[in-house]
């Protein structure tokens, strides 16, 4: 079996267009989306051009598919203001059927490859769909986090850049993410699974193109989008700091 696993797309469906462009040449048999699937500018569309691909992609919930549905439910969220706006605003983008689409979505799902194991899947970590980790954080704390993780191997984002560590016997990979990664050079992140190991992938798209289609979208947040998660973004190494310090005051 071969896996392809696609996080954090946030509405950025020309990122996702280019990793499934990708993909015709890979020819995966699974596609694991990893949540946080609508939170971004083309929210409809990139879940309808996900669900063209039918039984092929299988889908987990992450929290801003959580709170999207929630919003959408209309219950209050403990967010920023701007998390509320863009928030709001995605959930007014959906129809019924995409909100429970959306509502359904399993916080976990578990496969396996010969050669490699049993492979967990979930957002953040297996305990929690917002809980953070970073490459920098103690070993200690990442042991308790995976302490009853049975699998051979975990793959999760919600941090949105590339990187492996170890707890104990299980080995853990973030994906990264397609739509607003946190990496060296702007680009769609994903990660191949397949028998003979797993490797980070990084697909080059036409950044121009995505940012005009990003600001010709009603996004409350389209011209920072553009500039600050397709033309330029944020170093991992800025990023895993930043997360370091919130992960402090869980």
């Amino acid at each position: 079996m071969k896996i392809a696993a696609l996080y954090d797309i946030h509405g950025n469906l020309p990122a996702l267009e280019a990793v499934l462009k990708d993909l015709e040449n890979v020819q995966p048999d699974v596609i694991v989306i990893g949540g946080d699937t609508v939170s971004g500018p083309m929210p409809t569309q990139t879940l309808e051009r996900l669900q063209q691909m039918g039984e092929k992609v299988v889908s987990i919930r992450g929290n801003g598919d959580r709170e999207v549905v929630s919003v959408f439910d209309g219950h209050p969220l403990n967010l920023s203001e701007e998390g509320r706006q863009i928030t709001t605003w995605v959930a007014r983008q959906l129809d019924r059927a995409q909100r429970d689409f959306l509502s359904q979505l399993p916080e976990q799902i578990t496969f396996h490859i010969e050669g490699l194991g049993d492979i967990l899947f979930c957002h953040a970590t297996p305990r929690s769909d917002e809980e953070i980790f970073t490459p920098i954080t103690p070993q200690e704390r990442l042991n308790t986090i995976f302490a009853a993780i049975e699998q051979q191997f975990v793959v999760c984002g919600h941090t949105h850049m590339q990187f492996e560590r170890q707890a104990r016997n299980t080995r853990i990979l973030n994906a990264g993410s397609v739509g607003m990664p946190y990496a060296d050079a702007p680009g769609a992140y994903w990660l191949l699974l397949q028998p003979d190991g797993y490797e980070f992938r990084r697909t080059v798209y036409d950044l121009g193109l995505a940012a005009r289609q990003v600001r010709e979208s009603s996004y409350p947040q389209a011209e920072s989008f553009a500039q600050e998660n397709i033309l330029n973004i944020p170093a991992a190494s800025e990023a895993m700091e930043v997360f370091e310090g919130m992960a402090g005051k869980e």
